[in-house]
């Protein structure tokens, strides 16, 4: 099956750049690859049993409980290979039985579903990430001390509510979802008394496990994060926390009160150094960012990048229209409900400088293969040189 990921996913095009060490010349273009991109090893890890898995039970009905990973061309070849998805409509767990091959996702499933596919009693292949079941270690630590877990993460992701369900596992365990830094100087702001429970209500209704009291439960806090956040702002919540516990209850007192144990995902940490790296290297022309819409760890990547210059985040080499039109997603802004991904795509107009050199950092996301981001590099070339 190393054959089919190498043919699906290989660019011959990258490993040419790599050993350029990481600069590409063509014409007037000049391509500056971050040293940390693309597929992680626990993405690529959870791709290569998916597809093992197809070929060892050619007889059998072989379902996903969702994507595998958020990369939508990923999940159209595993689609094309003849795994289902339970995500799909008209699929569900219900159909699921005792004669299946159920394959667990890269971002893992929360406890109810796992104990749903046990009682089909079908066969079940894991492929979470080791950097999640980190973390969810963590989670299950600071609940079985009767710690709250304060998790950063995005309400909706697969992986958080998978990370959310561990905390029930124990007696009393609770949870409290915050997406950012506005939301964590909410919960600081109360447990400093500064705001009251309806405005705690107000922000935190649905984020928040079953039979939450925010006045008993937020006075022993541990601090978790989804594994594809802006590591530097997963910090920056954390440091806050600990110092309004300070504030709170006083210095010696803290470990009573506060814990943190190490859950930051390296793969996601090593693509955003590189970034931040490469993008204080030189100056650039513009970045594009390579990666599917609804992939968190991407949409961070476009955000270190839109902070210091023109960003384009695009899915794939289809969004490059022409030297004057390029499809991308906006970089700024939350997304609205009910678009494809949850994200909606604009169009921009002279995006490509047209005259002189012109330099483009590009990275990717831990979700990306290689041989989209080279498609998407040979069209830049194309249209940079037309």
């Amino acid at each position: 099956m190393a054959g089919a990921l190498a043919t699906d996913y290989h660019s011959a095009l990258i490993d040419e750049i790599k050993s350029l060490n990481f600069t590409w010349r063509n014409g007037r273009l000049v391509v500056h690859l971050a040293t940390e991109f693309g597929f992680c090893y626990g993405v690529d890890r959870a791709v290569d049993y998916a597809y093992q898995t197809r070929e060892r039970f050619p007889d059998r009905r072989v379902y996903l409980t969702g994507e595998i990973i958020h990369n939508p061309q990923v999940n159209a070849l595993l689609r094309q290979a003849g795994v289902h998805f339970l995500s799909d409509p008209g699929q569900s767990i219900e159909q699921v039985d005792s004669a299946d091959v159920v394959i667990l996702p890269a971002f893992g499933v929360t406890i109810e579903e796992l104990q749903q596919l046990t009682r089909r009693e079908c066969t079940l292949v894991d492929t979470t990430c080791g950097s999640v079941l980190n973390v969810w270690k963590a989670v299950k630590r600071y609940t079985h001390d009767g710690f709250t877990a304060l998790i950063h993460g995005k309400m909706h992701h697969e992986e958080t509510r998978a990370t959310a369900s561990q905390a029930l596992i124990a007696d009393n365990g609770k949870y409290l979802i915050v997406l950012d830094r506005e939301e964590a100087m909410l919960v600081c702001d109360f447990i400093r008394g500064q705001i009251g429970v309806d405005e705690f209500w107000a922000a935190f209704g649905e984020a928040c496990s079953h039979g939450f009291d925010p006045v008993a439960d937020l006075q022993r806090v541990g601090l978790a994060n989804q594994t594809t956040m802006l590591m530097s702002e997963s910090l920056e919540i954390g440091e806050m926390i600990r110092q309004t516990m300070i504030d709170r209850y006083g210095q010696d007192d803290l470990d009573n009160h506060y814990q943190a144990f190490e859950t930051i995902c390296s793969a996601t940490q090593d693509r955003q150094d590189a970034v931040n790296t490469l993008l204080s290297d030189q100056r650039f022309d513009l970045a594009v960012v390579i990666g599917g819409y609804n992939s968190s760890n991407t949409r961070n990547l476009a955000r270190i990048c839109a902070e210091r210059l023109r960003t384009y985040h695009i899915a794939d080499a289809d969004c490059l229209i022409s030297g004057s039109e390029i499809r991308h997603r906006p970089t700024g802004g939350p997304p609205p409900s009910g678009a494809p991904g949850g994200v909606p795509e604009v169009a921009s107009h002279h995006w490509l400088p047209t005259d002189g050199s012109v330099h483009v950092a590009v990275t990717a996301g831990a979700s990306t293969p290689d041989s989209i981001i080279g498609d998407v590099i040979s069209r830049l070339a194309t249209f940079a040189n037309a």
